[in-house]
């Protein structure tokens, strides 16, 4: 979230590309439970944007506790969503991880 409000932010006062370049050019970039909160229709497009400008040229990881299936909760609708998926799937290694949750403990 925060880098999607910093996104929003700088949308707002007109340095946008100049901030979604720095998202896009980082070597890796690790966005952590993606889903704890949905991001809307503003926050989806801009997710889209820098996943869109990563793809193929740098390293992502996601993590988030639901399935590809409702990542329409996410990011405002199947469209989106699949298109991210896409990107994010493609050329890459996919962990599902089951059981019991060390945060429970």
């Amino acid at each position: 979230m925060d880098m999607i409000n910093q996104l929003v932010a700088a949308e707002n006062d007109h340095t946008m590309l100049k901030k979604l370049q720095f998202y896009q050019s980082q070597e890796l970039l690790v966005c952590d439970e993606i889903g704890y909160l949905p991001l809307g229709r503003q926050g989806s497009n801009l997710f889209f944007q820098v996943i869109s400008g990563r793809h193929g040229k740098r390293s992502t990881i996601i993590t988030t506790n639901l399935p590809f299936a409702r990542w329409g909760d996410i990011f405002d609708g199947t469209t989106v969503a699949t298109a991210i998926a896409d990107r994010l799937v493609y050329n890459s290694e996919i962990l599902i991880m089951e059981g019991d949750s060390y945060r429970k403990r």
